[in-house]
């Protein structure tokens, strides 16, 4: 069963348990991936991707975190509840992040495959670091340890 297979079947059955806010959540998650297809249609047909439905993903939980970040600096935890929520719904869909060890270990593999010594490689590490590890792992955590690992 493909990602949207999945989330639509989630719809159908949260529509029947009348759980409104994961019913807002999934529709979000939905239309989204409905956006993406549409962008991407080629001869009639819009088939993603299991990368590009990630992507997707990966892309909506970031918004969530950055309404986060800017709802309790505004001292609106109401509204951060909600995106905490939606937030972990879209978690459920994405696959299990990396944990630091193993993004360490991909990181450390390209800086020495691509002779990184210093800062100032940090850009082409980076580079070949977001595509090894695009929709695994935060990109604020890949740069965090770029950082570490060149200026050791």
């Amino acid at each position: 069963m493909s990602l949207k297979e999945k989330i639509d079947q989630d719809l159908k059955d949260t529509m029947k348990s009348g759980d409104k806010d994961r019913l807002n959540a999934i529709r979000s998650i939905r239309a989204g991936l409905l956006e993406k297809e549409v962008s991407i249609r080629v001869a009639g047909k819009a088939v993603l991707t299991a990368e590009q439905e990630i992507e997707v993903l990966s892309s909506l939980a970031k918004k969530r975190r950055d309404a986060i970040e800017q709802f309790t600096a505004g001292n609106r935890h109401d509204l951060a509840d909600i995106e905490k929520k939606e937030l972990s719904l879209i978690e459920e869909y994405l696959p299990a992040p990396m944990s630091d060890e193993e993004v360490r270990s991909v990181i450390a593999e390209i800086v020495t495959r691509t002779g990184a010594a210093s800062m100032k490689d940090i850009g082409r590490v980076m580079g070949e670091a977001m595509k090894a590890l695009k929709g695994k792992t935060d990109g604020n955590k890949v740069q965090e340890i770029v950082k570490s690992l060149l200026s050791a």
